[in-house]
């Protein structure tokens, strides 16, 4: 790793424009930050959960009361419209509330050792302690409140953490830093190195860390993987999710969330709306439907209130999702969108393309869903679990047994009834199963994930005579 300093330089994706330049970590900051962590690891864990609490609940209301500026920031520095980013700062505000309530669950359990003949005068308890060193490596598309995930947990916990945001997105994470050491943090619990995967890869290799969070692509994961040797991970790396329409479906309710679904962040979400699985009693109205819902929300400048969805990260990015639409367009039939403009992408509906064909099957990160008409319910559930990912699945219909069905049988992390695959709240377990990763996020899984048992037995002596 080069200790030579140098430059990030943070644009705004939409027009370029130049926000913020920040100095990289180098060799040498990587060390310095790696030690005082360990060093500060006591200064974590002798923490009561009450003071945890107490910053962190402090630190939910000072983000609250900047929501205009965090939303400012999460829009220029990234993808999401301002509309969008509001929702992102209030959900931060949430996790990090949840994260003070979880801090305050941690406690003993104690364990009947007198129920065998061999534990027979003794006491024993189990608690929760803390792991140590956390690293948290955060994607660019949720650069506030995945940032919020990882950390907030981590500080319940009592561990020290170690934060590397992306590099197109280190702006909120650094301004979340600051409002946790505004609210109480003391100083080395929580550091954030700005950097690329130079930066990442000596995190994750250093002896002295004992976990990794990583959400990021599947490419990303195997990286960590390899370099981490001996650690506990939790990796959430991407999906494919799929919606299944019933001929039962609430129509106008399954068209509208599909299609918000489907332009959300646009696009570039791990729960994105990629393939709506429709049956085929209904599949034409659906169709014609859905492509008219699309249409409807309006891409357009991050800032401007009236934008339903913004820009992709970079060209690169831009390029690839093209690629993919190029691909599809040769195959099957492009109903609507996909066209560029800049950084901008309109929204793409495809049909006439086999479950099975490169585009359909990868997961795209960007503004393109494909329609795939079904016989019947295994149908749809085949086609669903064909795919290497499991991160979450979707099925609308009245009929509660064939709801149920779908859960059962659906190999996913979780299943929504009667709603679209990007609805989460951040309390819930979040994660998935096969390509999609390790483990599971939501406050309370990651607190857990973070601490390890400690179990403490004693041997009692009687002191008092025995009753005549």
């Amino acid at each position: 790793m080069n200790s030579e300093a140098h430059f990030l330089q943070v644009r705004d994706p939409e027009d370029r424009s130049l926000i913020a330049e920040l100095p990289v970590a180098d060799a040498d900051a990587v060390e310095r930050a790696l030690a005082d962590a360990h060093r500060a690891r006591g200064d974590a864990r002798s923490m009561t959960p009450h003071a945890r609490a107490a910053i962190l609940r402090r630190a939910a209301q000072l983000v609250a009361e900047r929501t205009e500026a965090f939303a400012l920031r999460i829009a220029r520095e990234g993808i999401k419209t301002l509309r969008e980013a509001r929702l992102e700062v209030a959900r931060c505000g949430a996790t990090l509330l949840l994260a003070a309530e979880e801090a305050r669950r941690l406690g003993i359990e104690t364990v009947p050792l007198d129920g065998e003949a061999g534990g027979a005068g003794r006491m024993g308890w189990s608690r929760r302690v803390p792991l140590g060193i956390v690293v948290a490596i955060t994607p660019y598309n949720d650069p506030l409140n995945l940032v919020a995930h990882k950390i907030a947990p981590a500080i319940a916990a009592g561990n020290t953490v170690l934060l590397k945001p992306h590099p197109a997105t280190p702006l909120s994470a650094l301004a979340l830093a600051a409002v946790l050491e505004e609210a109480g943090l003391p100083p080395r619990i929580l550091q954030v190195l700005v950097g690329g995967t130079e930066v990442g890869r000596a995190l994750v290799a250093d002896a002295r860390v004992q976990m990794v969070s990583l959400t990021g692509g599947r490419a990303a994961g195997q990286a960590v993987a390899a370099a981490a040797g001996v650690k506990r991970l939790a990796m959430e790396l991407g999906g494919n999710c799929p919606t299944i329409v019933m001929p039962d479906a609430h129509f106008d309710d399954a068209v509208q969330r599909c299609a918000s679904g489907a332009l959300w962040a646009a696009g570039q979400n791990c729960l994105h709306v990629q393939r709506v699985l429709v049956h085929r009693d209904i599949y034409p109205r659906f169709r014609d439907a859905f492509v008219a819902a699309t249409e409807s929300l309006r891409p357009g400048p991050k800032q401007d209130e009236a934008s339903d969805y913004g820009c992709m990260i970079h060209d690169a990015h831009a390029d690839a999702v093209m690629a993919t639409i190029a691909h599809a367009t040769r195959d099957g039939r492009l109903l609507a969108g996909g066209q560029r403009d800049g950084r901008q992408i309109r929204s793409a509906v495809f049909e006439g393309l086999a479950p099975e064909h490169p585009a359909v099957a990868e997961e795209v990160f960007g503004p393109v869903s494909f329609l795939l008409p079904f016989a019947d319910l295994g149908e749809a559930v085949a086609i669903a679990n064909a795919q290497p990912y499991g991160l979450q699945a979707a099925i609308f219909t009245q009929d509660i047994d064939v709801a149920l069905d779908a859960a059962d049988a659906l190999e996913v992390g979780a299943v929504l009834l009667n709603d679209a695959t990007d609805w989460r709240v951040d309390s819930m377990p979040f994660g998935g199963i096969k390509g999609t990763g390790i483990g599971r996020e939501g406050v309370g899984e990651s607190v857990l994930a973070m601490t390890d048992i400690k179990f403490t037995a004693i041997r009692r002596r009687a002191v008092l005579p025995a009753s005549a």
